[in-house]
Parts: structure tokens; C-alpha cells; sequence
């Protein structure tokens, strides 16, 4: 996994843990038709981080701070194991109502006694300032076509504008403006390819006023213009659904 320009590696012994929902690109580097690549995301509930941490006597962390959201941690067989019963549910679907959860909050548990502990902690850390910097993000997330001030933004989530600007990019590796720029380019690569507006109608929808800056931009963050992207994406999903001889 890449976030701006750092690489984060993991394998099947090694997972990756983000506490943020994070501009990201990822990149496979070994799979092969007898041995593909296979992946698996579990989602926290942090509700039930917060009730293990506080059943298993575990202290929030002193040190509010933190580096950026994304993390390798190691894996082992404790981990493993239950991760593999969860699995081994979807041969027993009558079971997944009731033993899912209980499975779940183990690897849940598991996983705060992992090496990425400390930044599970810092997740539900309520006054901490990764909880204040997602909740900016989320902010943004649903108002990505709106202009904003940092000032502002920083306002909303009681934080001062150079300490809510330091903690951003600290933890995304980008700016509040990069970032709301990677959610509008993202979102009008989405309304070009499957709701099918041309360039200056996705450009304006996500909040461009300008659609030449817009092509400027996309062109930059995908490497090619807009029209250009969509077209060869659309040929190539052409390509995979049409059948072999």
C-alpha cells in the first residue's frame, strides 16, 4: 500500500492497520494464476474496542499524538486462528448470526494485545487528536464539492488552525485542500465511467469551476486527461466480459 509516496508492505505475515480512511494506491507484488492474491478487511467496531479495553484493564494512552494513520503489524497464530473460524463459517451459514460476533470480538481482543496496540487505543481515544482529525475527514467526505476554510474546518473540530493543519497532514501525508481535491477527482472518475457525464458535467458536480482546471488536475493525480482515462477503462472492461474463443 502507498500514502503519498511511503510504502507500507504487507504479506501473510505482516497486516496493515488504518485508522483513517486514507487516499491510498496498492500494488500486488507477487500473485500468479495458481497462487493469487486473496485479501481480507475486517472493519472495527469500536464500540467493542472500547468495552475490551476497559474489561481487560487497558489504559488509554497518555500521549495523545500520533503518527500517521496507517500502521504494519506482525501476524501471528493468535491472530491467525481466529480469523481462520471466521472463514470457516461461510461453510456453516445457519452459525454466522451467532458465532460471527463472538469471533469477531476475539480477533478484536487479539489484536489489542498485537504490536498496533497502541494505535487501536488511540482510535477510540475520544479526545485524541487522530479522533478529531477523522471526524474532519468524514466532514469533508460528505461536503467534498463545497469550498471551505481551514480556519473553519479546524473550528468545527476544536482544534487551532496550524495544530488541526500539522496533525492532517501527519496523518494522511496530505494537506485538508489535497485531500478534498483526491475525494472531488476520485468522485468525478466515478460519474464519468458509470453514470456516464461527460468531462465539465463531472467537473462541475464535484465542485470544479473551472472544467480546464479540472482536467489539469486529474491529469496530474492519474497520469492521463480525463476523456482519454475513461475511454481506455471502458475498453478495457469491454475487453474482460467479452468471452475468449
Amino acid at each position: 500500500m502507498w500514502v503519498g509516496g511511503q510504502a507500507f508492505p504487507y504479506n501473510t505475515s505482516h497486516f496493515l492497520i488504518t485508522s483513517l480512511d486514507m487516499p491510498a494506491s496498492s500494488e500486488v507484488t507477487l500473485a500468479s494464476p495458481e497462487q493469487p492474491c486473496l485479501g481480507l478487511m475486517l472493519k472495527f467496531d469500536l464500540r467493542v474496542l472500547t468495552e475490551l479495553i476497559v474489561q481487560g484493564g487497558m489504559s488509554l494512552p497518555r500521549d495523545r499524538a500520533v503518527g500517521m494513520g496507517m500502521g504494519i503489524g506482525t501476524v501471528t497464530s493468535l491472530i491467525l486462528r481466529p480469523f481462520a473460524h471466521l472463514l470457516e463459517l461461510l461453510d456453516e451459514p445457519d452459525a454466522i448470526p451467532v458465532l460471527a460476533p463472538l469471533v469477531q470480538r476475539e480477533i478484536h481482543y487479539r489484536l489489542l494485545r498485537s504490536d498496533q496496540a497502541s494505535r487501536l487505543r488511540q482510535i477510540v481515544s475520544v479526545d485524541g487528536q487522530g479522533h478529531r482529525i477523522a471526524k474532519a475527514i468524514d466532514w469533508l467526505k460528505l461536503n467534498y464539492a463545497m469550498p471551505f476554510r481551514i480556519e473553519e474546518l479546524a473550528a468545527r473540530v476544536q482544534m487551532s488552525a496550524p495544530t488541526f493543519h500539522h496533525h492532517f497532514r501527519q496523518l494522511t501525508a496530505m494537506s485538508p485542500l489535497q485531500y478534498q481535491k483526491w475525494l472531488r477527482l476520485n468522485e468525478s472518475k466515478r460519474l464519468m465511467l458509470n453514470e456516464h457525464l461527460d468531462v465539465s458535467s463531472a467537473a462541475f458536480k464535484v465542485g470544479y469551476e473551472s472544467p480546464s482546471q479540472f482536467s489539469r488536475e486529474y491529469g496530474r493525480l492519474f497520469g492521463v486527461p480525463p476523456r482519454r482515462d475513461i475511454a481506455v477503462l471502458r475498453e478495457q472492461a469491454k475487453e474482460a466480459s467479452t468471452p475468449s474463443a
